[in-house]
């Protein structure tokens, strides 16, 4: 991707808020050199024993904020430029004053992308050369005099070096903090659209296929009736009305989520345990003899675990409509003190295709299972083949 693709890609700002993130470089380093001139002349008029301020220490107390402008795309050039200036202004002893505010911005800067070591190094040359030039070098060296200078201020020039350096941490620190903190929130928010995604394609899919099965048996058993028996079409075909207006109704309500808390309300109750009597009569509408035992003392569920335990055994009926020749199909529900055992036998044998379900029916209701803490048994047993699921019921 080239650099115009990366600028085509970025969100749309207005022309003002571009002008204005563009132009804060400029906008600050103007700042810094009146900071920097208009204190240190002030200053500068108390500092007697100083060499006054002429044409060069006006230009290097330019040269420093003019420097500052490159501090985005050259941070390590600049901060390493302002510490040359600031300590070619101090040997030239000139008098003293906010001088050091362009070597503060480069070096927080600095830091802030990255550039730690830069930092730090031009930091610790400023200070060497501080006091190289207040104890060290020779006074025919260094114009004007050191202000009896000592060693409680060279203290507290360090004590200044490292408040600043600990601030420009903390900054940074806290910027890469928020990073993360976003970073994070984008992670967590696709993550519940890929979750929400998966859990709208294992509703459809339970639902189409449920549907379309029990459509297709039906209309095979409509179109070899239709000459012979005719009033056996017409009840196959009034299944297939019946069952495709299930289907729709329940497709609507899952798409309706889409569309947030304003959606209209379901025209039908949700898919649960309370309507397994309507999936039964459907069932055996298809020509699936179906019979329902319940073990224990059934209790309400929460709204997640009876849409699944409802759609299990609807995923198990259309399996045994899809894979068995026998057409039966035994339902128990066996309530326990910890949880719900939904199974579901099939006594065989099997017809077309594999009776092990290797598709993505089993493979949804797993996923459904684990997604509530529950677990699924499918396999071939006796002949036929046995679904049992076990969710997870407080009391």
């Amino acid at each position: 991707m080239t650099d115009d693709d990366a600028a085509d890609a970025l969100p749309w700002r207005p022309p003002w808020v571009r002008a204005a993130k563009a132009g804060w470089p400029v906008a600050s380093s103007v700042l810094v050199a009146v900071l920097q001139v208009a204190g240190t002349a002030a200053a500068a008029r108390h500092q007697a024993g100083r060499v006054p301020l002429d044409a060069l220490a006006y230009v290097l107390l330019l040269l420093g904020p003019a420097l500052l402008v490159f501090r985005l795309r050259r941070p390590v050039a600049v901060v390493a430029g302002t510490t040359v200036v600031t300590v070619a202004y101090l040997l030239a002893g000139y008098a003293y004053g906010p001088v050091f505010v362009s070597l503060v911005v480069a070096v927080c800067s600095a830091v802030q992308q990255g550039h730690r070591r830069a930092a730090w190094v031009a930091a610790g040359a400023f200070y060497t050369a501080h006091l190289l030039t207040s104890f060290v070098l020779p006074d025919g060296w260094v114009r004007g005099t050191a202000a009896g200078l000592n060693g409680f201020q060279e203290l507290g020039v360090a004590a200044w070096l490292l408040l600043v350096l600990a601030v420009a941490e903390i900054l940074r620190f806290r910027r890469e903090r928020m990073e993360a903190v976003r970073a994070a929130a984008e992670e967590a928010r696709r993550r519940r659209a890929d979750e929400e995604r998966l859990r709208m394609a294992r509703e459809l899919h339970d639902i189409l296929a449920h549907s379309i099965s029990l459509i297709h048996l039906q209309a095979g058993v409509a179109l070899e009736l239709l000459d012979a028996r005719p009033e056996q079409a017409r009840e196959a075909l009034t299944t297939i009305k019946a069952a495709s207006k299930e289907a729709l109704g329940e497709v609507r309500q899952v798409l309706g989520t889409l569309r947030g808390p304003d959606a209209a309300a379901p025209r039908s109750p949700a898919p649960g345990l309370a309507r397994l009597d309507e999936l039964v009569a459907q069932a055996r509408q298809a020509g699936l003899a179906v019979a329902v035992r319940v073990e224990g003392r059934a209790r309400p569920l929460p709204a997640g675990l009876d849409l699944t335990a409802f759609r299990v055994v609807q995923e198990a009926f259309t399996n045994v409509l899809r894979h068995s020749v026998a057409r039966r199909a035994d339902v128990l529900l066996r309530w326990t003190s910890d949880g719900l055992t939904v199974q579901i036998d099939d006594p065989g044998p099997a017809g077309r295709g594999e009776p092990g379900g290797s598709g993505s029916g089993l493979t949804g209701m797993r996923e459904r299972l684990a997604a509530v803490g529950g677990t699924l048994e499918a396999g071939p047993r006796d002949g036929g083949f046995r679904v049992r699921a076990r969710l997870p019921v407080e009391r």
